[in-house]
């Protein structure tokens, strides 16, 4: 077993090219061997690679899952009595969705990977913490939704939380007003999903003429903008929109999923999502699922060391992507870093925020 210690004490954007490439090779075989020995479902959807005992495998030829395959079966690596924690992925009504099986141990390796890239964007002092949802979601703590786990994760961050709706997801404005006047002048950390962030914070402040002063925040925002298709809406213009109503321009998006909690992508200044030393990602061509080049758009395949107690360290996600560079962002941060474009074709609409429908 490789050691844990050893990556989650490393700075999240550390890890040189070369580097990176040979322990993701080393870990993940190891990773896809375990798995192989301790789930019976992975193993038998294994024996549909040409994957043997033995060697390391490159990075580019570990078996993917599905991630769909996770509403339709239970896969985990752990017997039921060192399930910790449930991770349930978003999706609307009628949707199945899919199960995560952490034990303490992964919960803990994923909450760590976490503060670390959490620290690099805004630092590791805790700050206020304005939570743009209703405290409702937290309600069963051994069965977190996507959502729900999002609100925890961040929340290592907090000195002090406030959520700024109310059970019926209505701006409870009197609250939000009395959080921003006790940290008046000090930096806050403001966290929300996208769609709601748009529909039930924009909207009803644009409708009442209401503007609040977040000018002090740090917005991170996660689901992406899929349920925003519709109305056209681009990071460019989400931005300018919530800092219209609330004078926020420090904002960042992030690409994540319940399937790999804790190793997030984040946005860094340049509009860039960027991988970290917790994660890599790798482009697939759909016709025969090859690695894409540096700029053509293809299958978002995620990676991670940090799925110990499932087998979710390679996902072949339902989104489409473009990985546009590595180690030459010029926000400095070295890695791959990439843009997300949509979902692929027919796959189910779905996103972190989409588990409320009003």
């Amino acid at each position: 077993m490789f050691d844990y210690e050893d990556i989650l004490n490393r700075k999240p954007f550390s890890m040189a090219k070369e580097e990176k490439r040979r322990l993701y090779g080393q870990w993940l075989t190891e990773l896809t061997d375990y798995h192989r020995q301790h789930c019976y479902k992975y193993g038998r959807f294994l024996k549909h690679f040409m994957v043997g005992d033995g060697g390391n495998m490159e990075e580019e030829e570990i078996p993917m899952v599905p991630v769909g395959l996770f509403k339709d079966m239970d896969l985990k690596s752990i017997p039921d009595s060192r399930i910790f924690k449930t991770i349930t992925s978003s999706g609307t009504k009628g949707q199945n969705v899919s199960k995560i099986y952490l034990d303490q141990n992964t919960a803990d390796y994923q909450q760590r990977a976490l503060a670390k890239i959490g620290a690099d964007f805004f630092g590791e002092e805790r700050l206020p913490f304005l939570i743009m949802d209703s405290p409702q979601v937290l309600r069963d703590r051994a069965l977190f939704s996507a959502r729900g786990a999002g609100i925890l994760g961040f929340s290592i961050f907090s000195s002090r939380i406030c959520y700024g709706f109310d059970r019926n997801m209505d701006l409870d404005l009197e609250g939000i007003r009395s959080f921003l006047e006790r940290y008046k002048g000090k930096k806050i950390l403001v966290f929300g999903f996208t769609y709601i962030l748009w529909k039930y914070f924009y909207y009803p402040l644009k409708a009442s003429g209401i503007k609040l002063d977040l000018s002090n925040g740090i917005l991170f925002h996660g689901g992406g903008f899929k349920k925003l298709e519709s109305e056209s809406v681009s990071r460019q213009e989400f931005n300018e929109r919530l800092y219209e109503v609330s004078g926020i321009k420090d904002i960042h998006n992030y690409y994540g999923m319940a399937e790999q909690t804790g190793s997030i992508y984040v946005e860094c200044s340049c509009g860039h999502l960027h991988a970290s030393i917790y994660s890599d990602i790798i482009i697939r061509r759909p016709e025969d699922f090859s690695a894409c080049s540096y700029g053509e758009k293809g299958i978002v395949q995620v990676l991670s060391p940090l799925a110990r107690s499932y087998p979710g360290h390679s996902l072949l996600t339902e989104d489409e992507g473009v990985v546009l560079g590595e180690d030459d962002c010029p926000c400095g941060r070295p890695g791959k870093y990439f843009h997300i474009t949509g979902r692929i074709r027919q796959a189910e609409i779905r996103g972190c925020s989409d588990t409320y429908e009003g």
